[in-house]
């Protein structure tokens, strides 16, 4: 078990540090550009990538946040339940995500999908809605690519496609997009 532990750590440091910081760097850029102008950050992404895009939202709504004259507006679309449910139950899962953009989402609002297979139906339906509806999109995938890479503006695949290692690297960025922001500001 030990020379398995080895070997899974050695692989997720390669893929740690694949990630590319010019593209880390600009996702950085175009959030402090969409704090300044108080647009609306929404992420969204299935299971692991929930957890993810949640995670995210909190660290950007409180922690790059308070005590900051300038606060983020963001939003994990996987967060809120019973929305979910009756929009999968009397809708289609497929539509989770984009019947809450219709509500809520503005041009020139940020949505943020991560999905390690990238071809994930509720998040793809999301991209194309918030292409054709003026928002920035951002993708963080894998190297299966898939329609994500094909439909986010902006976009990072990391170099696996290990389901764990590929969400603990979208995590390792997430958290770059917030501590850009808690330790430089």
């Amino acid at each position: 078990m030990r020379d398995w532990v080895q070997s899974y750590l050695a692989e997720h440091k390669r893929v740690v540090d694949s990630i590319d910081v010019d593209s880390v760097t600009a996702l950085i850029d175009l959030l402090r550009e969409a704090r300044q102008d108080g647009r609306t950050l929404f992420a969204c992404g299935n299971g692991g990538s929930a957890a993810n895009a949640s995670h995210l939202a909190v660290d950007l709504g409180k922690g790059a946040s308070l005590g900051r004259p300038r606060r983020f507006r963001v939003l994990s679309l996987n967060d809120n339940a019973p929305y979910l449910t009756s929009l999968g139950n009397d809708m289609s899962y497929d539509d989770v995500f984009v019947e809450q953009l219709i509500n809520l989402a503005a041009p020139r609002d940020l949505l943020l999908c991560m999905s390690v297979s990238g071809n994930s139906p509720n998040v793809i339906k999301a991209l194309q809605w918030a292409n054709d509806h003026d928002l920035e999109t951002i993708g963080l995938g894998s190297n299966r690519g898939g329609r994500l890479a094909e439909l986010a503006q902006h976009g990072i695949l990391i170099d696996d496609t290990h389901f764990g290692r590929v969400e603990d690297a979208h995590m390792h960025i997430c958290h770059m997009l917030c501590y850009a922001f808690m330790e430089n500001e």
